[in-house]
């Protein structure tokens, strides 16, 4: 991340908001859901949704702001290890990560 804070520490300028992960290791999920309320509007949603499937990260949701994947490639993952699993598999193709 760009930023010196990690997602749930990263304070939203409206409402009363949190970032909250959830980690299934198990079964290798990993999700940052966004709870809270902004006024009297209930805010629920997934910020960032990973899956780890056959040894590749799959990217199933990215909704921060500069792109969690730039962050697993500045990590080190090399780009035939990440799936944009948001995109369709005939779009996949043309984006420079892995396919499946």
């Amino acid at each position: 991340m760009h930023n010196s804070l990690p997602y749930t520490q990263i304070p939203y300028s409206y409402g009363v908001i949190e970032c909250k992960p959830v980690f299934d290791e198990e079964n290798n999920s990993y999700l940052l859901l966004t709870l809270g309320w902004q006024g009297h509007k209930r805010i629920h949603g997934c910020l960032v949704h990973l899956d780890i499937i056959d040894g590749k990260i799959w990217v199933q949701r990215d909704d921060t702001e500069d792109g969690v994947t730039y962050e697993l490639e500045a990590a080190g993952i090399p780009k035939d290890k990440i799936v944009l699993g948001f995109h369709p598999e005939n779009v996949r193709t043309h984006t420079g990560y892995a396919v499946r």
